[in-house]
């Protein structure tokens, strides 16, 4: 043949100077010569024995067979197919000269042997089509052998052996009736066929259509279900290959066997608790069959997800939903992995799927009398587990609980009740006769007594499901209020001040030694601040309950600009504080909309401040690259390593695992694709808002408090009077207020601590808080006065300028109005001069002249009266300013000082100088 001339080339290039090679080059070729031109059958038989051994140890001799061999061994099979011995010695030899080989000489040897031969055999559709026609030979090791060259073909050239399978009529045939032969040929056509349905629709499709479902699901009851071996590990992955991706054969499974042989191998049987590695490996693999029948990503086609949603509603009617919360939250003793994997399950299953939910949340486990709803038993994993894994799964299942779901989310946050004084410290362990909002809220509170906030954030994230795209929920929470702890006044405890202080806390612990104290804290701030911004979104009561407490927006503005924290905890706190801006309906001043924009441009300027938006986009969490990420498929190669993690270990590697990119697994699976659009919208109106708010400052109505309005009767000198007596008062109390203030802080401070809690009782704290509103409230008055002062200095200057404008339109009117009459006597003069030359045949010039008058005259008057007019309101306007001013006391001469000098006529001068001219 001469497809493998080419590659003598490069077996002399590669052992031409090696004398050794080059020996074993020319045994290589006499047992080829023997066996091709031998005359004694047994003499070839000896020669090929001596063959597959030398090529199965010595990588000179595999390729050197490469280049030589493939061609005499093609010949034995296609002519000398009744030599059984022959046969079975060649196929062999094949197998040995497509296995790799693991010596210290790999590293001088430029190519893979193995990996050319194999691009060597699978060249030609005929030599794939030659070793297929064997599979139908009644020798068990000429079936076996095949079986194993064509596996062997299949590792190095998947794409090139799928294409010529399928060109081989009944190709996919003979290879699905091995399934049926003994058991050793069973288990080898099982990989191969795992391999060939790799992303190879059109073989999945003709697999199917050969009765692959039928012959998977009788070998897997055959060897025992979940409990058996890795034959059913392989017939899983088959399974697998079979239906992922692909509509057509999920419904044929569905409308022909039905879910049910999916559905019993979830169920177990004997000593429930007894999980070896491979049992875990093939629950696992049915728990991802199941994910395949029932997972659609958001931009799924309206074909697939329809037939998502149908699985759904079959898998839920065959009992899948109990198998999986036995697999899931009952059986606390299984594995982490199939603990995972039945949560996300659950998930996907109820995603989308308003009967599946409702399923889900009339769900009870447990026996009589200690029963619970499955909801329940959900929240106390993601409060009590060691896993991280374990979290982010039940967490996942509360996200799809409450998307598109606000009857649920109503249902949970009704629960939302505290629990007594005395059980705000209890254990984790008594939550078990709470409610789900109880329970929530005591995990939310409890970690403020031993300083960890791990499961705070985890009942933040559950907290932040309940309250998304919800405004009764999020009402409902602002109303929580917990224990009189912080509040000076003894008044209770809001719960999202709670959240804000916590907030801080976990900061501050952070920052102690400059590094993270633990593994929770590299998510504890952003997991909180995602809660803080989803409450947030199209609430203003909440925005007015986040800013009711001023060191608030203080601490926000500080770790904005705080560059020990990460990219992505400022990028949160600036989409915070734009939301303060968004959102605000406050009226009170420093917390309106101006006094945020201001602070925030004080602080750390606007360009910065924007800035932090700029580098959470580029951060890894808000990337594209993360939201297209893919679910490997379990093989056997990793799912003997997954089996094998256990918590302690996956918690470690996760924790390790967060790089320069700030990829924490915890941030990657909570920052979904939902929140990342929602950061990206808030953003591009944030940006807006603040536009709108820099070209439209402050209201241009203000608001007038009683004491300044003039009465009725009150004559301009009394009104002005009150006014100054006034202002003179507050000044007065203002001044009396803070010396008091002053005494005060004086003399609490020359008093020790316990002197203090001695004698400062509730109503010097009263009266102390009263005198602190008197001064807010005396300097909002003064600042609303400044305020109307400067908007009444606006007015006049408007108005001056209004005034200067007219007198200058008036004076170009002027202008015309002259230059019209000098035309005029320029053609009464040329009248006269033509009258006095005798001239009778001239129009009549008085008639035209008289006409030319009284239209200019016409115009003249229109523009006049329009002026006048103008002149008049405009009046009318400077007469009221004036007497406003007047009102506030302001000297109006004054102010008038100087208007109109420089805004005279420019013309006056220069017509009087043309009346002196014609008098002379």
């Amino acid at each position: 043949m001469d497809f493998v001339s080419g590659y003598k080339g490069v077996v002399g290039r590669v052992f031409g100077n090696d004398n050794a090679t080059s020996n074993e080059d020319s045994y290589v070729e006499r047992l080829l010569d023997r066996i091709n031109n031998g005359t004694k059958a047994e003499d070839r038989r000896m020669a090929l024995v001596e063959l597959q051994s030398v090529v199965a140890e010595n990588h000179s001799a595999q390729l050197a067979f490469g280049a030589m061999g493939l061609p005499v061994l093609l010949s034995v099979l296609k002519d000398e197919r009744d030599d059984v011995e022959m046969v079975r010695g060649a196929l062999e030899t094949l197998v040995s000269s497509l296995t790799p080989l693991n010596h210290a000489k790999m590293a001088k040897i430029e190519v893979e042997p193995s990996k050319m031969n194999a691009d060597l055999l699978s060249r030609e559709v005929d030599n794939i089509s030659l070793l297929l026609s064997l599979l139908a030979e009644d020798d068990f090791y000429v079936r076996y052998y095949t079986l194993q060259v064509l596996t062997a073909l299949l590792t190095n050239s998947l794409s090139r052996l799928q294409e010529s399978i399928l060109a081989i009529p009944r190709g996919i045939t003979r290879l699905m009736d091995m399934l049926m032969d003994r058991e050793v040929i069973r288990n080898e056509a099982l990989l191969l066929l795992t391999y060939l349905t790799r992303e190879a629709e059109e073989i999945q499709k003709i697999v199917v259509f050969e009765g692959a479902f039928e012959k998977i699901f009788t070998i897997m009851k055959e060897e025992g279900g979940s409990d058996g071996g890795v034959v059913v590990q392989d017939c899983l992955q088959l399974l697998n290959n079979i239906l992922r991706n692909n509509t057509s054969n999920q419904t044929l499974l569905r409308e022909t066997l039905g879910f049910d042989p999916v559905v019993s191998l979830l169920k177990l049987r004997g000593v429930s608790y007894s999980f070896t590695q491979q049992k875990t490996i093939n629950l696992v693999s049915t728990l991802e069959t199941v994910n395949l029948l029932i997972a659609s990503g958001p931009q799924a086609e309206s074909g697939k997800d329809t037939n998502c949603m149908t699985n759904k509603t079959v898998l839920v009617q065959r009992k899948v939903l109990d198998h999986l919360l036995m697999l899931g939250v009952e059986s606390q003793w299984a594995p982490v992995t199939v603990r995972c994997a039945a949560l996300h399950c659950i998930g996907d299953l109820i995603a989308r799927h308003p009967k599946n939910v409702d399923e889900l949340a009339s769900k009870v486990l447990g026996e009589e009398p200690q029963v619970e709803l499955a909801l329940n038993s959900i929240l106390r994993i993601i409060l009590r587990t060691s896993s991280l894994q374990e979290f982010v799964n039940a967490d996942y299942v509360f996200k799809n609980f409450c998307e598109n779901n606000p009857d649920g989310q109503r249902l949970l946050a009704s629960t939302l009740t505290p629990q007594p004084q005395s059980m705000a410290h209890a254990p984790l362990e008594d939550d078990v006769n709470m409610s789900f909002g109880s329970m929530l809220l005591h995990g939310l509170t409890m970690s403020e007594s031993d300083g960890d906030l791990e499961i705070c954030a985890r009942a933040a994230s559950v907290l932040s499901h309940m309250l998304k795209d919800n405004a009764q929920c999020k009402e409902k929470a602002i109303k929580v209020e917990l224990g009189a702890t912080m509040q000076s006044m003894g008044t209770p405890e809001p719960l999202m001040h709670r959240m804000v202080k916590y907030l801080a806390v976990s900061f501050s612990m952070e920052s102690k030694d400059g590094k993270s104290s633990g593994k929770a804290d590299l998510y504890i701030q952003e997991m909180i601040l995602k809660l803080l911004i989803i409450w947030l979104v199209d609430c203003p009561t909440a925005v007015e309950c986040f800013l009711d407490a001023r060191p608030h927006l203080t601490y926000l503005l500080e770790l904005l600009s705080n560059q020990s924290a990460t990219v992505c905890t400022r990028g949160l706190a600036a989409v915070l504080l734009g939301e303060c801006v968004l959102y605000n309906k406050c009226i009170e001043s420093g917390k309106d909309v101006y006094g945020i924009v201001d602070a925030i441009s004080q602080k750390s300027g606007l360009t910065s401040y924007f800035l932090k938006f700029d580098e959470m986009q580029r951060n890894f969490l808000f990337s594209s690259k993360k939201l297209s990420g893919q679910h490997k498929p379990l093989t056997r190669s990793n799912g003997a390593s997954m089996a094998d993690i256990e918590d302690e270990e996956d918690d470690v590697s996760m924790s390790e695992n967060r790089n320069d990119n700030e990829e924490h697994p915890i941030l990657v699976s909570l920052f979904d694709s939902g929140f990342v659009a929602l950061v990206g919208s808030l953003e591009a109106n944030i940006r807006e808002r603040f536009v709108d708010v820099y070209s439209n400052p402050k209201a241009k109505v203000a608001v007038v408090p009683a004491e300044l309005e003039r009465r009725s009767g009150e004559t301009d000198g009394d009104y002005i009077k009150r006014l100054k007596s006034f202002v003179e008062k507050q000044c007065s109390e203002i001044q009396d207020l803070l010396s008091r203030n002053a005494s005060l802080a004086e003399d609490m401070a020359k008093t020790g601590t316990r002197s203090e809690q001695k004698t400062s009782g509730p109503s010097e704290r009263v009266q102390v808080e009263t005198y602190r509103r008197e001064v807010r409230a005396a300097s909002q008055r003064l600042e609303m006065l400044k305020n109307e002062n400067a908007k009444l200095e606006n007015d006049v200057s408007m108005y001056q300028n209004l005034a200067s404008k007219m007198e200058s339109e008036l004076k170009s009117l002027s202008d015309a109005y002259c230059s019209l009459e000098q035309a005029n006597s320029q053609l009464d003069k040329e009248a006269k001069s033509l009258r006095s030359g005798g001239v009778t045949s001239y129009p009549d010039i008085e008639a035209i002249k008289e006409e030319v008058r009284e239209e200019a005259q016409k115009e003249s008057e229109a523009e006049l009266n329009d002026l006048l007019v103008c002149l008049g309101q405009e009046q009318s306007k400077v007469e009221r300013l004036t007497a406003r001013l007047l009102e506030l006391g302001e000297d109006v001469d004054k102010l008038l000082e100087g208007v109109g000098d420089d805004t005279g006529l420019p013309g006056d001068d220069d017509d009087d100088d043309d009346e002196d001219e014609e008098e002379d």
